[in-house]
């Protein structure tokens, strides 16, 4: 008999955490190496269960936030056409709806390398980000955005109200999902948030990754994978509300939620709307969440048999796009160099580089493109319009994408 994995508490509410998927040992996901380096890497056991009582859905192990952020990190929030677009519209949307006060104040926690606090820049309104990780926050003050290197937690937070006063938005973006203290954030927000002030953070949706069986988002940084309930659950166990939901394209499928202390501003009828169809879905019960893992052991399945035949046959396959989230694919189903040529990625601090744990090359997309391979394994599938619009030259020669989200198909 399997030994059953030991019970965790809640990062929440305290209450039992009930594992119902195991994707075994993995890397951090962004710590890409040198090909020469001798340097141990870190493993975790990436293991995914949900909250007894108040639903919230997160890993059952975290990792030390040092070691995922910090002066290398590699991604750029703005290295996408598409989110450019977005932190854009997200900017003006605060602009035209909570910034209408004398001299406003907005703060955005993870603010990368500057997006979206840019358009508010542009707009002369006070703004502040916080990012921890040296590199991209250098690169938001080579813009002109106000940045400190620094976790948003309830000391950093009151620090900034001592000196700056109240911010009548605070902002995050793909950020809240990776914090497994949420009670040091949300102090941090009640100091420093205005009486009638607004919490707002959008990340990976639980319901668009349980409907796509989009199983790579989870790994090390995605810590929580929030539902409405969950949120409603967190907020009111901080003395916060949730107020309003947006659900969002980007990222495979993400919601926005609006928070705002307790009693402060009516409901919105879409979070209603929301948790209704939660409810319909079943999508906070276990049943439901064991299924999901059903369909990810299915996928893996189906996704080696495809690659071990294409190179069986000898068909060049690479895969496109080194992204986070590809480190559970290729180091939960074991792909590596045998399977898949290289990784093709247009990030240069990726580049001549392996990935975590499975040690695929990171190539420039020039050697996608001489020549081009007869397969392309999609990582970046959440940027796959974007891509392919890019690519196009890749299909009329005769290239042929690979996907395994929802299912492993080749397009």
């Amino acid at each position: 008999m399997p030994k059953e994995p030991a019970a965790v508490a809640c990062k929440v509410c305290g209450g039992t955490v009930h594992e119902f998927l195991d994707l075994g040992r993995q890397p951090l996901s962004d710590a890409f190496r040198e090909p020469d380096s001798d340097t141990p890497e870190f493993f975790f056991r990436l293991a995914v269960g949900r909250c007894a009582v108040c639903t919230m859905v997160q890993l059952t192990e975290s990792v030390p936030r040092e070691k995922m952020f910090h002066e290398d990190y590699p991604y750029h929030s703005s290295g996408s056409t598409v989110m450019r677009a977005h932190f854009a519209g997200v900017a003006q949307r605060f602009l035209d709806t909570e910034l209408a006060v004398p001299d406003p104040f907005i703060v955005e926690m993870g603010c990368n390398d500057g997006v979206m606090l840019g358009t508010i820049k542009q707009a002369g309104v006070r703004h502040l980000g916080f990012e921890p990780s040296g590199g991209v926050a250098e690169a938001a003050r080579a813009e002109g955005i106000r940045v400190r290197t620094a976790f948003f937690e309830e000391a950093t937070a009151a620090q900034v109200r001592a000196e700056e006063g109240p911010a009548q938005v605070i902002y995050a973006a793909n950020t809240m999902c990776h914090i497994p203290y949420p009670e040091s954030i949300f102090r941090g927000v009640d100091a420093l948030l205005a009486p009638d002030g607004v919490f707002v953070f959008e990340d990976p949706y639980l319901g668009d990754l349980v409907a796509k069986s989009s199983f790579d988002q989870i790994y090390d940084e995605h810590f929580f994978l929030f539902s409405g309930h969950s949120v409603q659950a967190m907020a009111e166990h901080y003395g916060f509300e949730l107020v309003d939901v947006e659900r969002l394209p980007v990222h495979g499928g993400e919601v926005r939620y609006t928070l705002a202390r307790a009693g402060k501003r009516a409901p919105s009828p879409a979070v209603a709307d929301l948790l209704a169809e939660e409810d319909t879905r079943g999508l906070s019960e276990m049943q439901t969440l064991r299924g999901f893992a059903d369909s990810v052991l299915r996928i893996r399945d189906d996704l080696l048999e495809l690659l071990r035949r294409l190179r069986a046959e000898g068909s060049l396959v690479v895969a496109y796009g080194a992204t986070a989230k590809s480190a559970t694919v290729t180091n939960f189903c074991g792909i590596g160099p045998e399977l898949v040529s290289y990784v093709c990625d247009s990030t240069p601090t990726k580049q001549h580089r392996l990935t975590p744990g499975k040690h695929l090359p990171v190539r420039p997309p020039a050697a996608f493109r001489d020549p081009y391979p007869d397969y392309a394994l999609l990582f970046a599938w959440n940027h796959a319009d974007e891509i392919m619009r890019k690519e196009e030259e890749f299909r009329r020669c005769g290239g042929r994408w690979i996907s395994y989200v929802p299912d492993v198909r080749v397009l």
